[in-house]
C-alpha cells in the first residue's frame, strides 16, 4: 500500500504529541484540517501504520501510539526477505513506531522452520529469541499482509514423483514460479481447461501453504500456454504483474478519430510556428517512441535552448476513453520483446511521434542563459515544429569523436548545432555535479533476441556523452517547468526524491568504512559522489553503486514541494515524456490550462495525492516486471550452458552466501555458503567478506572469480554458481591467501592491477 510520507509524518507527530487524546480517524482528519478526500487518505495511512506496528487501535476504534500501550518487547514487525538456496530468511524491521526501542539488528535472522510460510515482501510479526549459536534470531508468528496473491506456475495433473509433497497431495497441482515453496499447491477443479503437464498457468492463492504442514490451495485463472514456447515467458510476467493486453475497440476508435481530425500540412494559427527552426532528435537506435527534439541558438554571447516535447495532451482530452485507459496503465512498459504502450500506437507512434520532415505539435520550453549558465528567461509555448533529422546515440558518439568526418554528409549547420549542443550540455553537467548532484544510476541490461524470442546475447548499456547531452537538456526542461508552476503556487505532480534517512546514511558510512576506501563520513551529497568517483571503473563499482541506491529514498510522484535530492533540485517534475508517463501528461494539461488562462487551472491537493500514488505504483510495477522478465529469459539461455565457466565479480556478501555479477553476460548468480570450499566461514562486516580458517578461503566484495554455471532454477528464477577459482585471494594479503588480518582495500589491489596492466600494454 503506497501512502503519503508527508501525511504519515503529520499523523505520527499528532498522535505522539503530549496533548493528544485517543481519537478516531475522522477526528484525526479534522484535527489535521483535511477535507473528505483527506479523511479517506488518513484512513489509509492509519491502517498501514497499524499493520506496521507503529499505531494501535484501542477500544471503540480509537487510535493510539504503539508505545503508549506497551506490548511484547520481544516482538517486532517488518518485511520478510527469504534467502536464496535455503529455507531461512531475514526480516527488516519497519522504521519507527513499535520497533524504535527494540534492541535488534538491521536484519533479523529467521531460521528454517520458523518462517510460517512467509514469502518475499510479506509484512510479518516476529518474536525475538536467543539463538543457540549466540546472539538472537527471529520466529515469524504471523503473516500480517501478503505482498501478492496471484502467481504463475507450472501445471501437473498430479505431484511429481520424488518431489516434496508427492505423498501428501493428490490431484492437479501447480508448482509456483518465483517462490520458495518446494511442494506444489493444489488447484482442485481445472474447469475443463485443455491442460497438459508442463503447461504454464495463472492462479490465485486462496489458502497459502503452511511451512510445517504444506498444503495450500489455488484457483486457476487462465491457461497461458506451453512452457516450451519462448513467448510464454513474456505472457507469464504480464499476468504476474497484471500488465494490460491490447487496447479495447472503444479506445482505438477514439484514437482513430484524433488521427482523422489532424492535418499535418497546416500549422494551427494559435501555435508558435517553429517549423523553419533547425531541429533534431537523438534517441536509441531501437527507440520505440520519439517524443523530444532539440533546437539551440547562439546569440550575442548567450544561449537560447528550445526543448520540444510532443503535445500528447492535444490528442488525449481529459475524461475521454483514451484518458481513462492511459491513467489506468500509468506508464508504458518496455519488455525485451515488446512494448506495452500507455497510449495507442496511432497516437504514440504516429500523431505524437516527432518524425523528420513532418509537422508536429509540441509544447516547447524556451530557456535563455548566459555563458556562466545563469538562466535569464524561460517560457513555455504551444508550438509546431518540423524535425530536420533523426539521429541515434551511436551516430552522435561517432561525431563527437571525429566531427570533421561527418561535415560533408550532414552539412555545416547540423554539425555546428551538434557541436554547440555538446559544448553546452557538458558545461551544464559539470556545473550540476559541482553543485552536489549524484550520478548513481545502474546500467540497463539489453537482450539480443532471435526471431523466436530466444536470447542469443546480452549487454549493459553505456551512459555515453550522446546520452548525457539529451539527459541534461531534458533535466533543464523539467526544472524550468516545475519552477514556473511552483512560482505560481499551483498544485501539480512533482517528481519527489526525499533526502535519505540518517539511519541509512550511517549504515552506508559503515559499509564504506568496512571496505577501507578512506572515508570517515558519507552523509552529504558531495561525500557520496566522492565515493562513487573513487570506485568508478573498479570491481567495487557495481557493489558500491547498489549500496548507495539502497540507502536512498524511493523517487515518487506527489503534489508535495520536497525537491529532488539526487539531482539537487528544489523544483522538479516530469514533463518531457508524456507519450509514456501519465504524470508528464497531467503536467502538460496544467500548462495548457494556463496558456488558455483558465481561472482555476490546477486540481485539488488530495486528488493529486491519489494520482501520485497510482502513478508511483504503476512505475514500480513496470520496473519490476521488466527486471524479472530479463532475468527469466537469461535463465532460459543459461539453462543450456550448465557446466560452462564464466568470469565474475563478487557484488554482494551476506552471511548465507555471496552474489556474483558475471562480466561477459550481465547476470547475477548466487553462491550459497554451503557450496564454498569446505570450511567454517564467518561473515566479516568489516571488509565485507566470508572468511574461512583454511588458506585461500576468503571471499570479499569485488573479488575476481572464475565460476561455473551450476543450478538454473526456472521455478525460483534463480541462478546458482560454483566457485572454480578466486583470482583475488592470493593478492589480498602478503602473508597468504587467507589473510584475515589484512586491512588492504580491494580497491587498492584493483588500482595496482590496473597500473600493471597499463605498463604491460606500453611495453607491448
Amino acid at each position: 500500500m503506497q501512502v503519503s510520507q508527508e501525511l504519515i509524518d503529520r499523523v505520527l507527530r499528532l498522535v505522539h504529541a503530549a496533548e493528544y487524546r485517543p481519537s478516531k480517524p475522522k477526528q484525526i482528519a479534522a484535527l489535521l484540517e483535511l477535507d473528505a478526500d483527506g479523511y479517506r487518505e488518513v484512513r489509509r495511512v492509519i491502517k498501514q501504520l497499524v499493520l506496521e506496528g507503529r499505531l494501535i487501535y484501542g477500544g471503540n476504534h480509537l487510535v493510539v501510539a504503539a508505545a503508549a500501550v506497551g506490548g511484547p518487547t520481544d516482538q517486532i514487525r517488518g518485511t520478510f526477505r527469504r534467502a536464496m538456496g535455503g529455507g531461512f530468511g531475514f526480516v527488516r524491521p519497519s522504521s519507527g513506531g513499535g520497533n524504535a526501542d527494540a534492541d535488534v539488528p538491521e536484519d533479523v535472522f529467521v531460521p528454517t522452520g520458523m518462517t510460517a510460510g512467509a514469502l518475499e515482501g510479506d509484512l510479518v510479526a516476529v518474536t525475538i529469541e536467543p539463538s543457540r549459536r549466540g546472539g538472537i534470531e527471529g520466529k515469524v508468528v504471523e503473516v500480517l499482509q501478503r505482498a501478492r496473491r496471484q502467481f504463475t506456475g507450472t501445471f501437473f495433473s498430479s505431484p511429481q514423483p520424488d518431489q516434496p509433497g508427492s505423498d501428501t497431495i493428490e490431484g492437479p497441482v501447480v508448482y509456483l514460479d518465483g517462490v520458495h515453496y518446494e511442494a506444489p499447491v493444489s488447484v482442485g477443479d481445472v474447469r475443463g481447461l485443455p491442460l497438459q503437464d508442463g503447461d504454464k498457468i495463472f492462479v490465485e492463492i486462496v489458502d497459502f501453504p503452511d511451512e510445517e504442514s504444506g498444503g495450500g490451495e489455488a484457483v486457476i485463472l487462465e491457461r497461458l500456454g506451453s512452457s516450451k514456447n519462448p513467448a510464454i515467458d513474456t505472457l507469464t510476467i504480464m499476468r504476474q504483474y497484471a500488465l494490460p493486453d491490447e487496447f479495447s475497440e472503444d479506445v482505438l476508435d477514439e484514437a482513430r478519430e484524433q488521427a482523422d481530425a489532424f492535418d499535418d500540412d497546416v500549422v494551427p494559427t494559435d501555435r508558435k510556428d517553429l517549423t523553419d527552426m533547425l531541429t533534431i532528435t537523438i534517441d536509441p537506435f531501437d527507440a520505440r517512441d520519439f517524443d523530444d527534439a532539440i533546437s539551440l541558438q547562439r546569440e550575442d554571447g548567450r544561449w537560447r535552448l528550445w526543448v520540444h516535447i510532443a503535445d500528447v495532451s492535444h490528442f488525449v482530452p481529459p475524461g475521454g476513453k483514451l484518458d481513462v485507459e492511459a491513467r489506468r496503465r500509468g506508464t508504458s512498459v518496455y519488455l525485451p520483446d515488446r512494448v506495452i504502450p500507455m497510449i495507442p500506437e496511432i497516437i504514440s507512434n504516429h500523431l505524437a511521434s516527432l518524425q523528420p520532415e513532418r509537422m508536429r505539435l509540441v509544447k516547447t520550453v524556451e530557456i535563455e542563459m548566459l555563458d556562466d549558465l545563469t538562466i535569464t528567461h524561460s517560457e513555455v509555448h504551444n508550438a509546431a515544429i518540423r524535425s530536420d533529422k533523426r539521429f541515434n546515440y551511436e551516430q552522435i558518439d561517432q561525431f563527437i569523436a571525429s566531427p570533421a568526418a561527418f561535415q560533408k554528409d550532414w552539412g555545416d549547420s547540423i554539425c555546428e548545432l551538434l557541436t554547440h549542443m555538446h559544448t553546452l550540455a557538458m558545461q551544464i553537467r559539470k556545473r550540476r555535479f559541482k553543485d552536489g548532484a549524484l550520478s548513481m544510476d545502474m546500467p540497463d541490461i539489453k537482450l539480443e533476441l532471435d526471431r523466436t524470442g530466444k536470447v542469443k546475447g546480452a549487454y549493459q548499456t553505456e551512459n555515453t556523452e550522446s546520452h548525457q547531452i539529451i539527459e541534461e537538456f531534458m533535466l533543464l526542461g523539467n526544472e524550468a517547468v516545475a519552477t514556473w508552476l511552483d512560482d505560481q503556487e499551483l498544485n501539480f505532480l512533482h517528481r519527489i526524491h526525499a533526502p535519505p534517512e540518517r539511519r541509512k546514511l550511517r549504515q552506508l558510512t559503515s559499509f564504506v568504512k568496512d571496505l577501507g576506501l578512506g572515508f570517515d563520513n558519507v552523509e552529504s551529497r558531495f561525500e557520496i559522489q566522492a565515493v562513487l568517483d573513487k570506485v568508478a571503473g573498479t570491481t567495487l563499482e557495481n557493489a558500491v553503486n547498489f549500496a548507495v541506491l539502497k540507502s536512498m529514498s524511493k523517487a515518487v510522484y506527489g503534489p508535495h514541494r520536497e525537491g529532488h535530492y539526487a539531482l539537487d533540485k528544489e523544483h522538479y517534475c516530469h514533463f518531457t515524456s508524456p507519450i509514456r508517463r501519465y504524470p508528464d501528461l497531467s503536467v502538460h494539461r496544467l500548462v495548457q490550462r494556463l496558456i488558455e488562462q483558465k481561472s482555476t487551472p490546477d486540481e485539488s491537493f488530495a486528488e493529486l495525492v491519489k494520482l501520485g500514488h497510482e502513478c508511483s505504483d504503476a512505475e514500480r510495477n513496470a520496473a519490476q516486471a521488466e527486471r524479472e522478465l530479463i532475468q527469466l529469459k537469461l535463465l532460459h539461455f543459461l539453462k543450456k550452458k550448465q557446466g560452462e565457466t564464466l568470469e565474475a565479480v563478487i557484488s554482494r556478501v551476506f552471511a548465507d552466501g555471496i552474489h556474483a555479477r558475471c562480466l561477459k553476460l550481465p547476470v547475477d548468480g548466487f553462491i550459497p555458503v554451503t557450496e564454498l570450499p569446505s570450511d567454517q566461514y564467518r561473515f566479516e562486516r568489516r571488509g565485507q567478506s566470508l572468511t574461512g580458517f583454511k588458506s585461500g578461503n576468503r571471499f570479499r566484495l569485488g573479488d575476481h572469480l572464475t565460476v561455473r554455471i551450476g543450478k538454473v532454477d526456472l521455478q525460483d528464477r534463480q541462478l546458482y554458481l560454483e566457485v572454480v577459482k578466486n583470482h583475488s585471494a592470493a593478492k589480498s594479503d602478503p602473508r597468504g591467501p587467507s589473510g584475515s588480518k589484512s586491512k588492504k582495500s580491494p580497491l587498492r589491489h584493483q588500482k595496482k592491477s590496473d597500473r600493471r596492466e597499463k605498463k604491460k600494454r606500453r611495453r607491448r
